[in-house]
């Protein structure tokens, strides 16, 4: 019961926090994960713990966002050819691996004397993995752009498409129901193409333009208002016509993904997807009833064993054979083998066709969350495991990571000065990203066939989602002095293994940037300053070994100069400049140094 006066739901909002705060760090300090701490958070204040909320079904309904706003961010990560480098995984493996499971499980159902109708839900519906469960834990880990997982992320994915069909079975197996008409059948089969290619269109041609369009008026949070219509909005369409919400924000995310405005995308919308997660897992842990688990204690605990061990199997075996080396097979095998959100989905469904009964159900979800409890666990194993065989000489093959995972450099500020470095390091084969705050700019070098993507080099997150953390080294191409400082002390304080390379504006901004301690910098002016001269001294006749002893003479003058200037201040080694007194250097030489 809130306070009089409260907002609605400010108690609830204030037993979640606290229950997550105390529970997260826990069992993260435990090495189990945030999501079983959510979970844990979930039991303990829901109705079957100690009861401080009701049912968390509401709750439930709004956190759902947060698995839709995570397909959407991973549909950000993966191009359309990327995409279709996987059909593989997400066609063959996943498929194999949803009909043999299921078929596995419904037969073990079938035998020990349940009916036909329940025991295809219920092996179905275990089947199904938890994408929001696997996806936070390959997260954690760093392994999402690993070989094992994206193989993992491929079947996850036909998974979110086979519930579309898994509830048409539902629909067909209702005892009052009859079979739809040829005509019924047409419309749906219409209505669905039609909103799949509603999404694929508004995806394709009017979100950069929109993009553009409101990047132009520098307000970070119209920005962020966009992202999320383009997200939820193409989950909504999706759900209107019967599929999921969650395949929907994927599809968004992906015609998304060559965007410019990526990196910003997925930036903005990652506090919101965190915060909807957890409270999606919050929610599940608040469903599970300990009195059902204690009555029947042995037949779930059977359950749990029998779900892993199968789908654990069948996993192993399908990507071993499929190509993956023994160590991804195991990896991918003990990441998927809980059940899955969308296990609830089909069980809802089912009950509210008649045949299945509420407590079969519920020892069901039982089963689905504690397999979801057990799988970091298992996680945890093979880490042992693995330790140990390693200690004891016996290596694992290394993961091996998608190229395209891994930037080379990362390019920031990509007008005339950083396009001539992207220039150069292409040409040698490098992996470059770039990122620039005008959409002009950036549409006129990807016209060239640069990848530069919209984005704010002072915000941290931009940065990370950019590839800062992974990339070997950042070029500054950045023509503000002030925006470069601050990027400057985010990447070293957030990116400390990136090599920080700089253009400086002046030599004022040349000895700054030295102070910062950065890997290297140049003033722009400084080599065609050099390169002018040395053309003026050839067109007047100066031999070319002098032209090249005069140049060696002025950058050992400069550099010398900088030193001083740097223990001593701007006006010391005047004596270093050719022709020029201390009393001519006091009057005109700071301008000089302003414009070199």
């Amino acid at each position: 019961m809130a306070a009089e006066g409260a907002p609605p739901f400010f108690t609830e909002s204030i037993i979640f926090l606290a229950a997550t705060v105390v529970a997260v760090p826990i069992a993260k300090r435990l090495g189990l994960g945030s999501v079983v701490g959510y979970l844990a958070a979930g039991a303990a204040i829901g109705p079957f713990g100690l009861g401080f909320l009701g049912s968390g079904e509401d709750v439930l309904h709004v956190a759902e966002l947060g698995v839709v706003l995570l397909l959407f961010v991973i549909g950000l990560e993966l191009d359309p050819q990327k995409l279709w480098k996987m059909k593989r995984d997400i066609f063959g493996l996943g498929t194999a691996q949803v009909l043999l499971t299921g078929a596995t499980l419904y037969s073990i159902g079938h035998f020990l004397g349940y009916s036909t109708k329940l025991s295809l839900v219920a092996g179905f519906g275990l089947a199904l993995s938890s994408t929001a469960f696997a996806l936070q834990i390959l997260q954690e880990r760093g392994q999402l752009s690993s070989a094992y997982g994206q193989r993992a992320f491929g079947i996850l994915l036909l998974q979110d498409i086979a519930i579309v069909p898994l509830l048409a079975m539902v629909a067909l197996l209702a005892p009052d129901e009859g079979p739809s008409t040829g005509s019924e059948v047409a419309v749906e089969v219409a209505t669905i193409v039609g909103a799949i290619g509603a999404v694929i269109l508004a995806g394709r041609f009017l979100a950069s333009p929109l993009f553009s369009f409101l990047a132009a008026s520098r307000a970070r949070e119209i920005m962020l208002t966009a992202a999320l219509l383009v997200a939820l909005g193409s989950a909504g369409i999706m759900h209107a016509v019967g599929l999921s919400m969650a395949l929907g924000a994927f599809l968004a995310g992906v015609l998304l993904a060559e965007s410019s405005f990526r990196h910003t995308l997925e930036a903005d919308i990652e506090p919101f997807r965190s915060l909807l997660m957890g409270l999606f897992f919050v929610a599940v842990g608040m469903s599970l009833d300990f009195s059902i688990l204690t009555e029947n204690l042995g037949l779930v605990a059977a359950g749990v064993l029998i779900v892993m061990l199968v789908k654990g199997v069948f996993l192993w075996a399908l990507t071993r054979g499929s190509g993956s080396s023994n160590s991804d097979a195991f990896r991918v095998a003990v990441t998927l083998p809980q059940g899955g959100e969308f296990a609830f989905v089909l069980f809802t469904a089912a009950i509210s066709a008649g045949f299945l009964p509420y407590k079969t159900a519920n020892l069901l979800n039982s089963i689905v969350i504690l397999t979801m409890l057990m799988t970091p666990l298992a996680c945890l194993a093979l880490d042992w495991i693995a330790a140990r065989l390693k200690k004891s000489g016996v290596e694992n093959p290394a993961i091996e990571t998608f190229e395209e995972a891994t930037p080379t450099v990362l390019v920031i500020g990509f007008g005339r000065f950083g396009m001539m470095v992207g220039q150069i390091l292409t040409s040698e084969g490098l992996e470059v990203r770039a990122i620039d705050n005008r959409p002009d700019r950036i549409a006129y070098a990807r016209k060239l066939g640069y990848k530069v993507y919209y984005g704010d080099a002072t915000r941290s997150d931009v940065l990370a989602a950019a590839g800062a953390g992974k990339a070997a080294l950042v070029a500054m191409c950045i023509e503000n002095d002030r925006v470069m400082s601050q990027s400057i002390d985010l990447i070293r304080g957030n990116f400390p293994n990136a090599l920080v390379f700089c253009r400086a504006t002046d030599r004022a901004h040349a000895l700054e940037l030295t102070q910062k301690g950065v890997d290297y910098q140049i003033r722009e002016t400084f080599e065609s300053s050099i390169a002018f001269g040395k053309a003026a001294l050839e067109s007047l006749g100066t031999p070319i070994d002098r032209i090249a002893q005069i140049e060696e003479d002025v950058r050992i003058r400069d550099e010398e100069r900088l030193a001083l200037q740097l223990e001593e201040g701007m006006f010391a080694g005047a004596d270093r400049l050719h022709a020029v007194t201390p009393r001519r250097r006091s009057k005109d030489a700071v301008s000089d140094d302003k414009s070199d």
